[in-house]
């Protein structure tokens, strides 16, 4: 029988002579190994302990020999105990995770209600319950410097104390930095840097006037002709740009006259096509404010106008129709045509328009006495026509010849019975240059000045609403106040 130690344990070896076999290893050579209890960690060794008995056999030469299979190690109790403070530490990792996993749900189903919202409001503004424009950042800042500018000017015109221009300067060098902000964090058109600009305006113009101590022009009722024709137009008042974008150059815009309810407020936009011919769609807004906002009343299509010449009156738009002699009557709430009818004689086809402005052969206009028409005739050799009509019937009720050349005016409207002309002295100024009297049947020159934004003015129309002047120019939306001479 022999013994060895193992791991702490005592093994025996025993058994009876048996002949040699090839699959037993020899006792010999494991010796050193089983009788030696490993120690590796340099400690203690602890007891021998039985571990088990085997069978062995003794060979030729009389040596006992028996096979004994004993594991690498022992039980790994520091690895088993690692072990769990690993899963305990993964379990803690685990539920915090978890947690996490909790808070980052309630916070998507947030999210997914605030998508849901922001949904409904885009469909809103995509059915056009609500709109939105961009802000014209170049414009503002054109206004601004306007602005600067002026007070620039007026600061040595003062007398003494100047606090109040000082203060109007340093609002407008923070509303320079404020439109800069906007330029490139904001894209919406916010009312109130508008209403800011207009306030500063207006309390620049009454510096203006306490400084040059000016009396202001007598005031006519609108509607009426008491007085002696335009003696001066103001600094242009650059609206928004048209609702269809800078590409649309050509059009019209203005506000209507009934003189049945002279207080109502009713604007229309109708900018031509990319190609500058056809009249296809326009908008009526029922407020100034809404037609800064874009919240438009209609939005209506035609097929099809030809020509800036649009004017709206009595809430009829009265268009050209597109190739033809035909002057049309369109009803803006039912949206259908009322009446279409011939202009005598009048020549087509870009034969006779304006300056720099293209297809406006017969050109509509609105003052204190009705509707009325200019256009040419191959027999007044191109000078301009004008013919008062019936607003009904669009009869031509009255037709006057004058001997001024269509296509040498950039644009003409009617007041008070008296048309004006205007031409372009360069691309900052326009002149108001020449009048002909339907009353009298005399025609005169004068001179007032329009300084200009932009270069060229497809359409100018008069509303005797509020005395100013609708010009639309480059796709801009501008007016003009009207100062009447007494």
């Amino acid at each position: 029988m022999l013994a060895a130690f193992w791991g702490g344990m005592l093994v025996f070896c025993m058994g009876r002579c048996l002949k040699p076999s090839n699959q037993t290893a020899h006792l010999s050579t494991m010796l050193p190994y089983l009788t030696q209890p490993r120690n590796t960690n340099g400690k203690s060794l602890t007891s021998p302990k039985l571990f088990a008995n085997v069978s062995g056999s003794v060979n030729d030469e009389g040596t006992c020999q028996c096979s004994v299979y004993l594991p690498d190690t022992t039980f790994p109790v520091q690895k088993a105990e690692q072990l769990e403070i690993i899963a305990t530490t993964l379990s803690e990792k685990f539920e915090a995770e978890l947690s996490k996993v909790k808070e980052y749900s309630k916070r998507i189903e947030l999210y997914q209600q605030q998508i849901v919202n922001l949904t409904i409001r885009v469909q809103q503004v995509e059915m056009g319950s609500v709109s939105y424009t961009e802000l014209d950042f170049q414009l503002l800042k054109v206004e601004i410097s306007d602005l600067e500018r002026l007070v620039t000017q007026l600061k040595p015109s003062l007398v003494g104390s100047n606090v109040i221009v000082e203060q109007i300067y340093l609002e407008i060098t923070n509303l320079t930095i404020l439109v800069n902000e906007l330029e490139s964090l904001d894209k919406n058109n916010v009312l109130a840097i508008r209403r800011q600009i207009t306030s500063l305006q207006q309390r620049l113009k009454e510096c203006e006037e306490n400084a040059t101590k000016t009396t202001s022009p007598p005031y006519f009722p609108p509607g009426t002709c008491v007085h002696h024709g335009p003696m001066n137009v103001s600094q242009p008042y650059v609206t928004k740009l048209n609702w269809r974008g800078f590409s649309y150059k050509y059009g019209s815009w203005g506000r209507d006259y009934d003189p049945s309810n002279p207080d109502k407020e009713v604007y229309w936009v109708a900018p031509l096509n990319t190609n500058g011919r056809y009249l296809e769609y326009f908008r009526i807004y029922n407020s100034f404010d809404e037609l800064l906002l874009f919240k438009y009343t209609y939005e209506r299509r035609i097929t099809y106008g030809e020509g800036s010449g649009a004017a709206l009156y009595k809430n009829y738009l009265y268009y050209h129709l597109y190739g033809s002699r035909y002057m049309v009557k369109h009803n803006i709430k039912t949206n259908t045509e009322v009446l279409r009818k011939q202009l005598p004689d009048a020549a087509i086809g870009n034969r006779f328009s304006y300056a720099g402005v293209a297809w406006q052969d017969i050109d509509f206009a609105v003052d204190e006495s009705g509707l009325w028409v200019i256009y040419s005739t191959e027999n007044n050799v191109g000078n301009i026509v004008i013919s008062k009509l019936n607003e009904t019937t669009l009869d031509v009720l009255n037709t006057w010849q004058t001997r001024q050349y269509k296509p040498s005016v950039s644009n003409a409207f009617m007041l008070c019975g008296v048309l004006y002309a205007t031409r372009p002295l360069n691309t900052k100024k326009e002149e108001i240059f020449y009048m002909y009297d339907t009353r009298t049947g005399q025609e005169n020159r004068v001179s007032i000045i329009m300084d200009k934004k932009l270069d060229t003015i497809q359409s100018i129309d008069y509303s005797p609403t509020d005395q100013r002047l609708y010009v639309y120019s480059d796709g801009y939306l501008v007016r003009y106040d009207v100062t009447f001479q007494p």
